[in-house]
């Protein structure tokens, strides 16, 4: 992707989205916002960008989309406000709905403490998924170390956020759907656990799963579909380095080896080879 431009080194991990009219859209977290990149055809060599999505503020970035295409930006914002107050502190959310074409405006979703500053500080860079309704969720660790969400229906109307519970959440929550659309959700805590939420079924509502025995890095954890209707985890341990993997039903995580890289792990499924994935730091 040499034609993506100079300038951008310090972009953090690119997130890619396929459009409805076939065409990769690439985002990444850069000063002053996001950039974004367009292939001028559907796999050909050439790209347009980086051009600049402003948001001033925007300390994270994680990128989903819908059946229908669209892709759904959310981040969290932090502004500080100077005099030894609190910064303010937010949840933003911004809809592309066609490849190459503006985003709307920045939304903001608030936080989990809308009256408390010095809470809403402590919330946690968000993870979001699109279950089968058409029903973007939006997670977070909130200042208590649980895990609060927000529901926009498939309407576009935003419920309230609501306390999923969970303890000694470290943040670096990870989300994803099934094919069939059911989400899952990782939170990744203390104590040698990582905390699991899913839908048992397409629609259901969301219900607390086993704890999955895991010494996470915090801000490792990802999570893709390595076959039809199953999703695998993965993170970094904490103390080697070492990749691992755990999908719903496995007795323990699989060690995938590699002790070097930082950040959030990359997964994504492996063309031609069912089941299978590459991980990258």
């Amino acid at each position: 992707m040499d034609q993506l431009g100079e300038g951008w080194q310090r972009a953090m991990a690119l997130r890619l989205l396929r459009g409805k009219d076939d065409r990769l859209t690439a985002y990444a977290l850069v000063a002053g916002g996001v950039a974004r990149w367009t292939e001028d055809r559907p796999a050909g060599p050439e790209w347009t960008g980086p051009w600049l999505i402003e948001a001033p503020g925007l300390v994270s970035l994680t990128v989903a989309q819908s059946a229908e295409g669209y892709a759904h930006l959310v981040g969290l914002r932090r502004r500080p406000d100077g005099a030894g107050r609190p910064a303010r502190v937010d949840i933003v959310h911004a809809t592309q709905f066609q490849s190459g074409r503006p985003l709307t405006a920045w939304h903001s979703l608030g936080t989990p403490h809308p009256k408390d500053p010095r809470k809403a500080e402590r919330t946690g860079a968000p993870a979001m998924a699109v279950d089968s309704s058409g029903a973007l969720r939006v997670f977070v660790r909130n200042a208590g170390g649980g895990v609060s969400a927000r529901r926009q229906d498939p309407k576009g109307t935003w419920e309230r956020w609501t306390d999923w519970k969970g303890t000694d959440v470290l943040g670096g929550l990870s989300a994803a759907a099934t094919a069939d659309g059911r989400l899952e959700l990782l939170a990744p805590a203390g104590k040698g656990a990582a905390l699991r939420w899913y839908q048992p079924t397409p629609g259901a509502a969301p219900k607390r799963g086993e704890d999955v025995p895991a010494d996470a890095r915090p801000d490792s954890a990802a999570v893709v579909e390595t076959s039809p209707g199953t999703l695998t985890h993965y993170w970094r341990d904490a103390d080697s380095g070492e990749l691992l993997a755990w999908r719903p039903g496995a007795p323990a995580p699989a060690p995938l080896g590699g002790s070097t890289g930082t950040g959030p792990v990359a997964a994504v499924p492996a063309l031609g080879t069912a089941g299978k994935i590459r991980g990258a730091p």
